[in-house]
């Protein structure tokens, strides 16, 4: 059974609850010595309200923070479709079917917005190229006259990652850095089974990573410039373009609107999913090894016992596969319903269950169930207000609400 498409309403008790638990935290914060306690959000409950149907295999929702509160929805057969003021517009606003190999871990996975968007039209997608599955980053704009509709005819390739083995873990998130300007790439490590390659510890391959690259210029050679504080940057071994290393399958990351923390949902192999944090005071994930395949989750992996850990960034929290099979990252939320703020909230593909952890609390901590939605949910997405979306293989779109428990 999946959650319920009407809209719900916040009771009154509900809404002063919220008002009041805020005016606590922060007469608290304000007391000489005091600390605010950490948010509860056991006593939150999720609603789900869908706001779109029919769509084709959705898997992705996000904005173009220009101001004219459209959302954008990623097909993953390789359309991208507006939806505004309740309806999903037509035609679609990109459709590149002609250069997206799509079959069933790949296909069209991602979509970012140029921090400048509004003023130069530029757009980026990640997909698996048609005839090779290549991972490829590539750069459209949209017309200057129809801001509905963007020409394939825009098209240029900005990098093409090698992904031919297999067909799986080709990872799939683009998102721009909340303070640098700069695009950062997941990528799977490979695919097949326990990364037999080392592709994700390698600092030789861009596979198994989090890449950081800037498409605001051109280096010799390469379509966009490595940024300068890269971790390796000035190596003559590594991938420069190497920002985090150590994924699986990092299928969705997402940046804290509020302070630029990175959030990593990194999917697993046979028993543990993950959520990683790397706090912006921290560097923001700058040369971190995440651990795979010397550990799944916070557990060995290779070898399966006595594992050497010095370097790794182990995870936040975790879960095993008696609830779920594969995470779906998503956000810390900073949108209008106060009594969500400040939780990062996730998922998975199969239990459609989610989660919620506090998202400047302690390492590690246990996820708090929010929701038991029966959907396979396969990602989130923010509005320009922070209004959050997931998308699911319903062909569903759906906004997410909140309400203080009975």
């Amino acid at each position: 059974m999946g959650p319920s498409l009407r809209r719900t309403r916040r009771p009154v008790a509900a809404i002063t609850a919220a008002l009041l638990a805020l005016a606590a935290l922060v007469g608290t914060a304000g007391s000489a010595g005091a600390v605010a306690p950490p948010p509860d959000f056991s006593n939150v409950s999720i609603n789900l309200n869908s706001i779109a149907g029919g769509l084709s295999g959705p898997v992705q929702v996000t904005n173009a923070h220009d101001g004219s509160h459209r959302l954008f929805i990623v097909e993953q057969r390789g359309v991208i479709k507006i939806w505004k003021s309740g309806k999903v517009l037509g035609p679609a606003f990109l459709d590149i079917r002609s250069k997206v190999k799509f079959s069933g871990e790949e296909g069209l996975l991602a979509l970012a917005f140029h921090p400048d968007y509004k003023h130069n039209h530029k757009f980026y997608v990640l997909y698996t190229a048609k005839g090779t599955g290549d991972v490829t980053v590539a750069e459209f704009r949209s017309s200057s006259t129809n801001k509905n509709h963007a020409s394939a005819t825009t098209y240029r390739r900005l990098l093409s990652i090698r992904h031919r083995a297999n067909t799986n873990h080709n990872g799939g998130m683009l998102a721009f850095g909340k303070y640098n300007g700069y695009l950062y790439i997941s990528v799977g490590d490979g695919g097949g089974a326990g990364d037999v390659d080392n592709h994700a510890q390698s600092r030789g391959s861009l596979l198994g990573k989090l890449l950081r690259i800037d498409v605001n210029g051109r280096a010799p050679g390469k379509a966009y410039r490595i940024p300068s504080n890269n971790p390796y940057a000035k190596s003559t071994v590594a991938r420069r373009e190497i920002w985090s290393r150590g994924l699986r399958n990092p299928w969705r990351f997402s940046f804290d609107r509020a302070n630029g923390d990175l959030w990593i949902g990194d999917v697993g192999q046979g028993a543990w999913e993950e959520v990683d944090r790397a706090t912006l005071a921290s560097g923001g994930g700058r040369g971190l090894n995440f651990g795979w395949h010397v550990m799944e989750g916070d557990a060995c992996y290779q070898p399966s016992s006595g594992c050497v850990t010095t370097g790794l960034t182990t995870p936040i929290a975790v879960y095993d596969h008696g609830q779920g099979c594969a995470i779906i990252g998503g956000y810390v939320y900073r949108g209008p319903q106060a009594i969500l703020t400040g939780a990062y909230l996730f998922s998975d593909v199969c239990s459609g269950t989610i989660w919620s952890i506090v998202a400047a609390g302690p390492k590690p901590q246990t996820p708090t169930v929010m929701a038991s939605t029966g959907l396979g949910i396969t990602s989130f997405g923010e509005g320009e207000s922070g209004t959050v979306y997931v998308t699911a293989q319903d062909g569903h779109v759906y906004r997410l609400s909140a309400a203080l428990r009975p």
